[in-house]
């Protein structure tokens, strides 16, 4: 017997379904959220941006999750695995989210690390010196602070998926979800307090079709896309250790709407926060780490919300990276090389290292540049981003809508009667591995099945392709 399917006889599970959506939703929740969907929201037209966003994450991002999901549940493997068993031919495809995982890796804990220092900068020197620009420059460029923090961060990572799946994974997601969501309803109604803030909600939520083309469109897929996590096997992985009697439908839904809510918090929690101080409303880094300290240290209580804040953006860039760092290990756990511990450890270490010169990038390696134009760290970004994530979303719409047991078939079905003759003919789906495995074997239902085979089959594979020739 294949090592790989011994091993999913034993593997562990999720203690509740609740733990589940706090994991998955975790992984999905991420920085992208917070410094990335608020700025895309004023900039694409406002409320009308939210509205096409809306209405891809239904008909795109929900079916893309499903599948991904369905897949691990499925195969109660890691994404080499599961994979494996839909086709062996199919093992490349999860061998490519496990890189997808390292290459993220490599710069993700680097941004983790810095959001630890600006979280001890809000205790121990809040508002000393208001050239907040000069001071992510400056510790940025420095050969050793954030490697520091970079270990710090890799450390805090390293800790809690070494405990396990419900010991380390699920008892924190459990405790970090909640509490970000607590931490930004109060940052919210903090920034809404604020005189002149409603200006920034009126640049949210201000609907300006003048600004939509098919180039917002792309945008908005492209952010439901990443903002899920797809196409790297995170969900994968994640729904390997859900048990065959969870509903799979019914959890693998609160995931993009608990993503959308904390996304949609964020733009609310940011933005009129910014207008209120009259800032320019900037994406990425510069958002998080130069606006916003600028505006904490003019705004009253701004030393509090400052905590705060980047005690929210630490939990939010944890619970993403657990789950990255969970696939690889779940990988080398599986095919029984080494236990969870060890495989922690490996693991760990070889990405603290790619993370080194991710981090002196912005110093010491800044010279270095992989693709024209781009240094280390943003070339880290490039590869998984615009390419290895785009190629796996379209991978998985492909083999969940054409190649597992022959693909998801619409066919004529035929009753006979007792003298062999035509009685009763009717249309329907033949209920191959994945329809059966997302219904329990038939005993649950699985509301909108015609039109989530046809995204899969159609939509998704068209359209994740156009934001991935976009992206190059």
């Amino acid at each position: 017997m294949d090592n790989d399917n011994s091993q999913s006889s034993n593997r562990a599970h999720w203690s509740s379904t609740f733990g589940f959506i706090m994991a998955a939703a975790g992984s999905a929740v991420g920085l992208g959220n917070l410094w990335k969907f608020p700025y895309l929201v004023g900039q694409n037209g406002g409320s009308a941006f939210i509205v096409i966003y809306a209405l891809l994450l239904v008909f795109i991002g929900v079916p893309l999750v499903i599948a991904e999901i369905t897949i691990g549940r499925f195969g109660q493997l890691n994404p080499v695995g599961s994979y494996g068993l839909i086709s062996p031919k199919l093992k490349w495809v999860g061998a490519m989210g496990l890189v997808t995982g390292f290459i993220l890796l490599s710069f993700y804990p680097v941004v983790g690390g810095w959001i630890i220092y600006y979280l001890y900068h809000s205790f121990v020197s809040f508002g000393e010196n208001p050239d907040y620009a000069q001071i992510f420059a400056n510790y940025t460029s420095n050969p050793t602070y954030p490697i520091i923090t970079l270990f710090i961060f890799s450390v805090m990572n390293y800790l809690i998926v070494a405990l396990g799946v419900e010991k380390g994974i699920e008892k924190y997601s459990k405790i970090m979800m909640p509490a970000l969501l607590i931490i930004l309803l109060i940052v919210t109604f903090r920034t809404l307090s604020l005189d002149g803030s409603w200006e920034g909600v009126k640049f949210i939520f201000h609907p300006d079709f003048s600004k939509v083309n098919g180039k917002t469109i792309l945008v908005a897929v492209g952010q439901v896309f990443f903002s899920l996590s797809l196409g790297m096997g995170a969900m994968l992985t994640y729904g390997s250790y859900l048990s065959k009697k969870d509903n799979l439908f019914k959890s693998s839904i609160s995931i993009p709407i608990i993503d959308t809510l904390v996304a949609l918090l964020a733009t609310i929690a940011i933005m009129p926060a910014v207008f209120a101080f009259k800032f320019e409303p900037t994406a990425g880094p510069a958002l998080i780490f130069i606006t916003l300290p600028a505006v904490f240290a003019k705004m009253p209580m701004g030393f509090f919300i400052s905590i705060i804040f980047f005690t929210l953006m630490l939990f939010a860039a944890l619970t993403s990276s657990i789950s990255m760092l969970e696939g690889l290990v779940s990988y080398i756990t599986d095919k029984g090389h080494m236990k969870r511990f060890g495989a922690t450890t490996l693991v760990s270490i070889i990405i603290f290292l790619l993370g080194i010169p991710c981090s002196l990038s912005f110093g010491l390696l800044s010279h270095i540049n992989i693709f024209p134009g781009k240094s280390i760290f943003d070339s880290m970004d490039f590869i998984a981003s615009n390419i290895l994530m785009p190629f796996g979303g379209i991978m998985l719409a492909i083999c969940v809508g054409w190649i597992w047991d022959g693909g998801l078939r619409y066919e004529t079905i035929i009753v006979r009667n007792q003298k062999g003759n035509p009685d009763v003919v009717t249309n329907g789906y033949v209920f191959n591995s994945c329809l059966k495995e997302i219904t329990n074997q038939g005993t649950l239902n699985f509301p909108f099945m015609s039109a989530w085979i046809f995204i899969i089959k159609w939509v998704a594979p068209l359209v994740v392709l156009a934001i991935f020739i976009d992206n190059l």
